[in-house]
């Protein structure tokens, strides 16, 4: 599995997003790979309904129902047909026990994916949460262009695959290269979150393919 994590670079909202949605799913098709959008609630819908295959959210709030103004809820984002959401991204940090009360309200049928970002909240709190999947993302290492989770944090990840056994682990931050994906399952990941290396890539096409074709040897 690789999540693309759809942030505002040169491919912001609208046609650069349906675009980009369309040709993850063209690499999904030619690779076998699931390739599934992360998008902000403003691009989901018309992405789904535009594009098909399934979309993720980059996230939704707290709130089931009530006047809450401007919050996006798990049970709305289901309603209208998206597939799951990320929780406790670096850039949309939770509480613990926020995300512990989410996830126990979670609708069935949408994806729930918790980011964590160090080894000790999977031992603190993580391997509590009754998430789908737990993704790792060490903070200091999204964005880098020259390190990765797999290049600095190989070992972290073994652990962290055992840790939250059997809850399935995702990893990311600075993925951009085929051995990064290669160490990334190695270590029992079983799948990656990527983000500018592909959204800000000369051709996203060429980079994903390159990354998607390591789950294939």
């Amino acid at each position: 599995m690789i999540l693309i994590n759809f942030k505002i670079y040169k491919q912001s909202f609208s046609e650069g997003a349906v675009e980009l949605a369309k040709m993850c799913q063209e690499v999904s098709q030619k690779t076998k790979v699931e390739i599934i959008p992360v998008v902000s609630a403003l691009d989901g819908w018309r992405i789904k309904s535009e594009v098909g295959g399934k979309v993720f959210l980059q996230n939704v709030d707290e709130y089931e129902e009530g006047a809450k103004t401007g919050q996006i809820s798990s049970v709305a984002a289901k309603e209208l047909g998206l597939d799951g959401s990320l929780l406790n991204h670096s850039e949309c940090r939770k509480k613990p026990g926020t995300i512990r009360k989410m996830v126990k309200a979670w609708p069935e049928g949408l994806v729930s994916v918790v980011c964590l970002q160090s080894l000790g909240q999977a031992e603190k709190w993580g391997r509590k949460i009754k998430a789908d999947f737990i993704a790792y993302e060490p903070k200091e290492l999204i964005g880098s262009k020259d390190k990765s989770v797999a290049s600095e944090k190989a070992s972290v990840i073994k652990k962290m695959v055992k840790i939250l056994e059997p809850t399935p682990v995702l990893v990311g931050a600075g993925i951009h290269q085929a051995k990064d994906v290669e160490v990334s399952l190695k270590m029992g990941a079983r799948g990656i979150l990527v983000a500018s290396d592909v959204v800000k890539a000369e051709d996203p096409r060429k980079e994903l393919l390159e990354l998607a074709e390591v789950f294939r040897v």
